[in-house]
């Protein structure tokens, strides 16, 4: 039996196991469910930074730290503003029609778009069951490259229609994105071409197996003639889409406001030049990866009970 912390190796749960088709996976928004006390976007497009220490206070009900300075470990997500590309109305279920509302020079790297745009007021459909938006990050503002990444985001307000008109040819900053659980989505790191030891967790073989000792020692049985999917084989490692559930915001803020750089920058990303925001634990793929962010759609009661105030980060 595998330990309890991750599934076991060679686990069904993941499968295929193949390369992910784009780095920032697609979201069923149906399960997301939030009060009404929030109006916004139902999600928000980083940049891993690195992890590091963070010292908070905890103040966590019940705790035995409770009012005492704690070290954590975090990962820091650097976030760039971004911007609506368009608007999308769906009706039982498929896109009805979508309105282009932004044609900048940085979306020209990614996609062709119009020389003129239409009006929202004039395009939008009468009738329509629901409103979702493509946006696009700025990572220049980043200064990590100069292609923008988009991705459909759901839209939670009393009248969408006018929240996303209120949103068109402007900015959306991370301090738009109110809320303390988040499910983090995104690649893992890639490792290529690997042997079914490090893929799937076999033990290797006496050293005067036949055949091989970094094999599995039958590949199937004489019938059904044929190798399984459940054989464990050498294959592709990593690059895969993965969701971390219920990680704790700690605080986000502008390098402007709150600068945590430290002096050289961090290692293999340098500086963080916009925005940041900061998360418990660790988040998956190198850095410089897309990451998403979207509210938890299955909170615990043990991660909304944690009450952390964040003081530093330890250099």
């Amino acid at each position: 039996m595998g330990a309890p912390k991750r599934p076991r190796w060679s686990s069904l749960q993941y499968w295929p196991r193949k390369r992910a088709e784009k780095l920032i996976p697609s979201v069923n928004w149906k399960p997301i469910k939030v009060d009404g006390k929030h109006e916004g976007l139902l999600g928000y497009i980083l940049y891993k930074a690195t992890m590091a220490t963070a010292l908070v206070k905890d103040e966590t009900p019940n705790s035995m730290t409770k009012g005492k300075k704690i070290a954590i470990p975090v990962t820091i997500l650097e976030a760039p503003n971004m911007k609506v590309f368009s608007v999308r109305f769906y009706k039982h279920g498929k896109v009805m029609k979508e309105v282009v509302v932004s044609n900048d020079k940085e979306l020209k790297r990614q996609l062709k778009v119009p020389k003129q745009l239409k009006t929202l007021d004039a395009e939008a459909p009468k009738e329509f069951e629901d409103i979702r938006v493509i946006v696009y990050s700025i990572p220049s503002q980043a200064e990590l490259k100069k292609t923008p990444d988009l991705i459909e985001l759901a839209v939670s307000a009393k009248d969408k229609l006018a929240y996303i008109k209120s949103l068109v040819g402007k900015e959306i900053t991370i301090k738009d994105f109110k809320y303390d659980l988040v499910d983090v989505r995104g690649s893992t790191k890639g490792k290529g071409l690997v042997s079914a030891i490090k893929r799937h967790g076999l033990t290797l073989k006496a050293h005067k197996s036949e055949k091989g000792v970094r094999r599995p020692g039958s590949l199937a049985p004489w019938h059904p003639a044929r190798v399984t999917f459940r054989t464990p084989m050498a294959g592709q490692l990593g690059m895969f889409s993965r969701v971390h559930y219920n990680q704790k915001v700690l605080t986000s803020n502008t390098i402007a406001e709150k600068d945590i750089n430290k002096g050289t920058g961090f290692k293999h990303y340098g500086k963080i030049n916009s925005a940041y925001l900061i998360v418990e634990g660790s988040v998956q793929g190198p850095s410089k990866r897309q990451i998403l962010i979207t509210p938890s759609f299955r909170p615990t009661r043990y991660q909304a009970k944690k009450k952390y105030e964040f003081q530093e980060i330890l250099q």
